[in-house]
């Protein structure tokens, strides 16, 4: 009798393990944050294309056409208004020159802070620049908190941005 007292005690226990961890984690699926669509983050991913390659000719298409406003490191850092999309071009393509900016790539984390209302959704990406400035490599650490708003002829497109420098390191020399 003792013996399949601590058989079925054994068997119980392996059980609860089981089912705490299927719990555990279904908590942690339940829990996880909202994420935008991949029709939301088609501007983002226009944007950070023009960033990278600087086509000539091209101007950027992923901005809002009313109400634009941008937060930027480079000067002269804000952005807003009927002009801001061009102001913003003029702006990142000097920077990308005085600073000698090349192969640029982008990363991002999963997206924090998601919500939507309407036809406005706002969300932060953590953002991991790298690419070579003046010669030298460097990764740039930020976030990227984005404002979208979806235009009925234009899908989603970007109606403010941010960009915050959280960490900046740079190979030394050339």
């Amino acid at each position: 009798m003792f013996y399949s007292h601590r058989v079925f005690y054994s068997h119980l226990m392996v059980s609860c393990r089981w089912s705490c961890l299927v719990l555990v984690l279904g908590m942690s699926a339940a829990g996880a944050e909202p994420q935008p669509s991949a029709a939301m983050l088609e501007p983002v991913h226009e944007l950070t294309s023009f960033m990278s390659t600087l086509p000539a000719g091209e101007h950027p298409r992923m901005f809002a056409t009313h109400r634009l406003c941008i937060i930027e490191n480079f000067p002269p850092f804000l952005f807003c208004g009927s002009r801001a999309a061009w102001q913003w071009e003029s702006g990142f393509r000097a920077h990308s020159k005085d600073e000698g900016l090349s192969e640029l790539a982008v990363h991002f984390d999963a997206a924090h802070d998601f919500s939507q209302v309407g036809p406005r959704v706002y969300f932060s990406l953590p953002t991991t620049w790298t690419g070579r400035t003046h010669g030298r490599t460097f990764e740039e650490r930020g976030a990227w908190s984005f404002v979208l708003v979806r235009q009925p002829s234009a899908g989603w497109r970007i109606a403010g941005y941010g960009w915050g420098v959280t960490a900046y390191t740079e190979q030394a020399g050339p």
